[in-house]
């Protein structure tokens, strides 16, 4: 009896959060009508694997699953030198029942194992809900299967401090003469550096933060493009061009001070906590460094001191208004081989809603896949894009070697190493 009520319970509450996220009440979310299919009192054990130090927010699903499911154990246990291990790991004696999995990953034969191994998790049979899930960050395979499905997604764009805009009566801006004007009028204000971000390297350096959703926005139609983009044909430097002469311009627009910038030491701790020293009003950075934001407030003595309201917004480099380059930024595949397949599907199916993964991101503090952002104010301003700016690779296809190649030729042109036509010439055989 006491079980049944707790289970009742449980379930009201999931209703209640539901209701409260909604103002359509037509639009329901699957865990509205969760029910568990399997035995409740059944006992076993679900083993995740990934490389994470940690995965509270993964935890707290658990602990969520366990209301339905009392006697589940479920554990998360990290894989170091993951990408190059999770194989070995598959094919082992203790096998995780789930383990991460990211789109770049597809059709290259080092991983060939975690894809062997992967169930496909767009069979109707297993029930999971992945309309509530954004369609471009989902994988598309050659041959139509699911191996894997996102439970975070990943953008780019800038820290805002909301209370210096309110202070200096400006607003977040959401084009580039906006933004032009802002960083103009900051100055004059006497911010030395209205725009900061990372500049030391090229992977997440302010350069492809900045730059990367507008490139996107030149290919994303041009099948041709990505063709020779992705067959790092030499040719294809020359699609970069109006990207590579918009980070000059960028740069000299917004009066970015590189010197400045190169004191940040890395892009995820040392950038929060420069963002938070409060007299920054813009700071470029991925959706991944925002993640660490809460957890380090307590840790930036200048923030302690005068704390701030801050959000997460695109960088508006385009005329018409800011791109939004949705990206997957942690799959879940599940081992077709699990002992404990049942049990699996089970939680897959619990953990697939709107609701869950919703809660499962803001505790990550990372963006949910869900398709709507407005339940979390920290990335609200990515849901009010139009859909004709949202872009993903997973869509048009382009493959992470073209990225590379970007990204070098970008870091190069941003910092001076290079000239344009260099890097454009370079395309191809850029270092990596």
């Amino acid at each position: 009896m006491k079980k049944t009520i707790k289970l009742l319970l449980a379930a009201m509450m999931i209703l209640g959060l539901t209701a409260c996220k909604s103002e359509k009440p037509e639009e329901k979310t699957p865990t509205e009508g969760f029910q568990p299919s399997l035995d409740t009192s059944a006992s076993g054990e679900i083993k995740v694997a990934g490389g994470y130090d940690n995965f509270e927010a993964l935890e707290t699903e658990f602990d969520r699953f366990n209301e339905y499911y009392p006697n589940v154990k479920l554990e998360f246990t990290k894989v170091d030198d993951y990408n190059n291990m999770i194989g070995t790991v598959l094919n082992g004696n203790d096998a995780p029942d789930i383990y991460v999995s990211n789109s770049w990953m597809y059709g290259r034969d080092q991983y060939k194992s975690s894809f062997d191994h992967a169930e496909n998790l767009a069979d109707p049979a297993l029930g999971l809900d992945l309309d509530c899930i954004r369609s471009n960050i989902i994988l598309n395979t050659d041959d139509g299967t699911l191996p894997m499905v996102p439970v975070f997604a990943n953008t780019y764009g800038m820290l805002v401090n909301n209370d210096l805009f309110e202070k200096e009566g400006l607003s977040v801006p959401t084009t580039y003469q906006e933004l032009v004007d802002v960083c103009k009028a900051f100055r004059e204000k006497g911010y030395e550096n209205p725009l900061m971000g990372f500049s030391k390297e090229e992977t997440t350096s302010l350069f492809t933060l900045t730059i990367y959703p507008f490139f996107c926005g030149t290919v994303a139609d041009d099948a041709e493009a990505i063709k020779k983009l992705n067959a790092l044909d030499p040719s294809a430097g020359e699609y970069m061009r109006p990207s590579l002469e918009k980070i000059v311009q960028f740069l000299n627009d917004c009066g970015v001070n590189l010197e400045a910038c190169g004191e940040i030491e890395n892009n995820y701790d040392a950038v929060i906590l420069r963002f938070f020293e409060g007299d920054v009003p813009m700071m470029t950075c991925s959706g991944d460094t925002v993640s660490g934001t809460k957890k380090r407030e307590s840790r930036s003595e200048a923030f302690i001191a005068n704390p701030f309201k801050y959000t997460f917004v695109p960088i508006p480099v385009s005329d018409d208004g800011a791109y939004f380059l949705d990206m997957p930024n942690l799959q879940f595949s599940v081992d077709k081989e699990s002992e404990n397949l049942e049990m699996v599907n089970e939680f897959m199916r619990f953990l697939i809603t709107s609701p869950e993964l919703n809660e499962m991101a803001h505790n990550k503090g990372l963006m949910s896949p869900t398709k709507d952002l407005s339940f979390d104010n920290m990335y609200a301003a990515f849901g009010n894009i139009p859909e004709s700016r949202i872009l993903s690779p997973e869509v048009f296809g382009l493959m992470d070697d073209a990225v590379k190649q970007l990204r070098q030729a970008a870091y190069g042109v941003g910092t001076g190493t290079m000239t344009i036509d260099e890097a454009i010439a370079g395309y191809g055989a850029l270092a990596q």
